[in-house]
This record gives C-alpha cells, structure tokens and sequence, in this order.
C-alpha cells in the first residue's frame, strides 16, 4: 500500500487535546444526521491527513462525516473556551455546534484536528440545536479554500455532507456537516476562560500544550510565554495585513473567533470588498459597524490585548504592554510590503503609503472595484507621455490620476524591469478571481433548489487558482449584478 494513501480505517490519530485534563473538553459523540449525502470532497485537504480520494464515494465516508459512525481512532470531543463577543466579555463560550473528531498525525510528522461544524448539540450550545445549515456550510467551505489559494494562513475544509433534515433559522432550511482541518483550533477565548475563572494552573498548562506542540523552539528559551505571545502577535498582525490587501473583511473578529495561530478561522459572516468602501461592514449582525474593513487592523490589537490579560499570570504585565506596544510597526510594515507589491514594486518602505492612500482615495470616490482594478493596473505602461488611457478613464477625478500616474511612474523608473515583468509580478499577487457573495449564493441557490452540486465543484476548482487567467471563467471575475445587492450576511449564515 502507498504509505501516503489511506482508507479511513487506516488514519493515523494522535489525539493531543484530548490527552489534556477533563476541563479543557468535554466528551460526546456526534448526532446522527438522517439519510445523508455527499455534497462536495476536496482532494486537496484529503492530501494533508493522507486519506485516499477513492474512499469519498463510500457510503461509509458518508457516515463518518455525517457523525453518524464514528473513525477508528478518533475520540470526539467539544472544546472549552470562552470570549468577547462584539467587545462584550461571555464566561462560557465552548464548541455550541463542532465536534472535534481527532488529531490526525500524517506521515510528515503533521498534526491535523480533524472536526465537525454542525454534528449537533454539546454542552455548550447554550440553547442552539447544534446544527449548521446547507448555506453556511457551502459559504464556509468555499472561503476556506478560497483564501488557502489566495496564499493566506485558514483552516482547510475536507467535505461537506447534507441531509434533509430540518433546521430552524429564519427559515427553514435543511442541516449539512463541513469537516475542518487546523492543525490547532485552540483561540484566544481558550485563554480567556480560565483566566477570568482565576485557574492560573490551567492557563499554563494550555500554554504549555500550545508550545510544545506549535511552537518547539521555545521550550527551552528564557521568558517562553512572552514570546509565545509575540510570536502570535506578530501572527495576527501577519494575518489581518493580508486580509486588507485582499479587501476580505472576516465580520465576527470576536476573540473566540481568533485562532491562536493566526488562521483565518471560523467563517460565518465574512465578504470580499467589491466597489472599494473603507467602512464595509460585511455583517448585517453588526450594527455598530465594529468589524468593518477598516477596523480589523485596531481589532486585531484590542483582541491580543485581552489574550495578553489572560496571559500575564505567566509574564509580567509590562513586558506584556511591550510586546503589545509593537504591533502598529509589524502590522503597517507588512501592509505596505503586501501593497507595494500590489503596485509592481520590487522593494517597499513606508515612503510607499504616499503611493498607495491616494489610489485608494481615488478608487473610493469612483466606486471602483477593488479586486478588478489591481488586476487592470497591470497594465500600466511607464513610457514618457503615455496616457493609460484604459486606466484613467475608470476614474472620474482624471486630473487626480493623472497626478498619481506621474508619481507612480517616477517610482517605477527608479526600479529596473520591463512592463512585462512587472505585469507578471503583479498577477501574482493581484487575483482575477475572489468568492464575491453572489458567485458563492448561485451555488447555494442550485445545491438547496435542485441538489446540484456542480457550481459548488466549479468554485473550488476555480479559487484554487485564482491568479490565474482561466479564460474559460471570465465571467466569474465580473462585479456583481445588481440582483446580488440584496444579498445580506448575518450571524446565522
């Protein structure tokens, strides 16, 4: 047998977490979902837990992943933690619908939880059925692998399975599995609720499990869980810096919501920015607009600030304050790195903001969108007295471009290179294709109406490969219709 093939009799678990004391979890099995169905399998997340593609059209497959049966090996589980939810402190969060199977240990020394989102009620469903629905199961599935192909740091998605069973939200709708893969789904809310339960024991032994089975190297150091807490600062600063140059808004950056290893974790509520709006609220949950585009740079450091609280029965409180004090540097640095690139430049400082501020300024005042109109700059042409008429006439403020078309082209003559190799560059970095909402509701819209799942499988394959051209998919790159702005995104999706 390939070593790197196996049947899901054969998966290797190595179940980490569920070693740790009982307060950490808490044991159950899943639901049972009836009748269920294969709704999608991605091949690429089956890749990193070594399991054979073949194996997805067994019934058993099914089964397992429905939470019906359950893998030999495995010793499900729901995970304790807690959070501030919308800047507001909850006690006791936990795993309300998600049921970590396992720790699946690949042949490369990988560890890969392995968990249900929707295999029903835990202990801390707090009057939730523990059910996910079709619709956010696709929206979930799709994005993970959608930012895995943009090149930032998520959790992966394995399958989905559906049922007919009934789920009560607004409407209702039928229930469906996704299965996760983390190598971790520990968050800063798994600090947080044993700190404010005063269970200082419990934070370090937390902290302890995290480094040795994430951070190795610094087991040994002096002063390990200060830099345990830099090292996921600089992380989330990492993360949330190309989330905005992408113009992905995540929506609940709740600190239950954050993963401990800076991975775009939990989807529920999230967009892509189309016409470039620096206030975008993707969530229609949140009124007060705290998790617009704009704002996810100064979350991201008022959530490590409150992960940082629940670590200073660990450190001192000032050194703390001192690592937290770097993170506006590590965040702008990596942006404008990410934005310089953006524009073609082969290094970057933060001279570049004066690039890059009045682009977007121009880019909001004329509605454009964000994805396409990196894209399009691509074509920029460097050469004396060239006009880029194609570019400028997007702009309503000609005159405005025209003055930043002057200060770019002056930038771009300091460099070496040819257009051609700058467009190259460019397309690297610049996607064609994003999961807008309404290319993400076409497949929900086929998959709950007619049970076609084709759009969903078109999707995949297309976002994993969304710098490239795929001149087949064109249409797929097109702003959103006008019908697509009654579209709306809430906590329940």
């Amino acid at each position: 047998m390939d070593y790197a093939m196996r049947k899901l009799e054969q998966l290797n678990f190595d179940n980490t977490f569920a070693r740790l004391p009982a307060t950490f979890h808490s044991r159950l099995k899943p639901t049972p979902l009836a009748k269920p169905y294969l709704v999608s399998f991605n091949a690429n997340a089956a890749r990193l837990i070594e399991l054979a593609c073949a194996e997805a059209s067994r019934q058993e497959f099914v089964e397992c992943f429905a939470g019906n049966s359950l893998l030999p090996g495995s010793e499900p589980l729901s995970m304790l933690y807690a959070g501030h939810q919308f800047g507001q402190y909850v006690p006791q969060l936990g795993d309300g619908r998600a049921i970590l199977l396992g720790t699946i240990k690949n042949s490369a020394g990988e560890h890969w939880d392995v968990q249900l989102k929707g295999a029903g009620r835990t202990p801390y469903s707090r009057n939730g059925d523990g059910r996910a629905v079709l619709r956010s199961s696709i929206r979930e599935y799709l994005c993970s692998e959608a930012m895995h192909g943009l090149g930032i740091p998520t959790t992966r998605a394995l399958c989905i399975v559906g049922s007919d069973d009934a789920v009560y939200r607004e409407s209702i709708e039928t229930a469906a599995v996704v299965t996760r893969i983390a190598p971790s789904h520990v968050r800063f809310g798994s600090f947080e609720v044993f700190y404010h339960r005063r269970q200082d024991e419990h934070i370090a032994t937390l902290a302890d499990y995290v480094i040795a089975r994430h951070f190795p190297h610094l087991l040994a150091a002096p002063g390990k869980y200060a830099r345990f807490l830099h090292e996921v600062l600089v992380r989330t600063a990492h993360l949330i810096a190309q989330w905005q140059a992408v113009g992905f808004a995540h929506g609940v950056m709740n600190t239950d919501n954050m993963s401990i290893l800076g991975l775009t974790f939990d989807y529920g509520p999230f967009g892509f920015m189309e016409a470039y709006d620096p206030g975008y609220v993707c969530n229609h949950s949140d009124h007060e607009g705290r998790y617009a585009y704009d704002q996810q740079p100064q979350i991201g450091l008022w959530n490590l600030t409150a992960l940082a609280q629940a670590l200073t029965p660990l450190m001192p409180i000032a050194e703390a304050g001192k690592i937290l004090d770097e993170y506006g540097e590590i965040y702008s640095e990596r942006y404008v790195q990410l934005m310089s690139q953006k524009l073609g430049l082969t290094y970057a400082g933060l001279e570049d903001f004066a690039l890059i501020e009045p682009l977007l300024e121009m880019m909001r005042v004329s509605e454009l969108d964000y994805t396409s109109l990196f894209r399009k700059l691509g074509q920029f042409k460097v050469a004396a007295g060239e006009k880029n008429s194609l570019l400028r006439d997007l702009f309503i403020d000609r005159a405005a471009f025209d003055a930043w078309a002057a200060a770019y082209r002056a930038r771009l003559q300091a460099e070496t290179g040819t257009d051609a190799e700058r467009r190259a560059r460019m397309d690297r970095v610049n996607p064609k294709y994003i999961l807008r909402n309404y290319l993400a509701q076409t497949a929900i819209s086929k998959a709950e109406k007619e049970r076609d799942f084709s759009e969903v499988e078109r999707l995949l394959n297309l976002l994993s490969r969304p710098y490239d051209e795929q001149p087949e998919m064109e249409s797929y790159a097109a702003p959103a219709p006008d019908w697509a702005r009654n579209i709306e995104v809430s906590c329940s999706s």
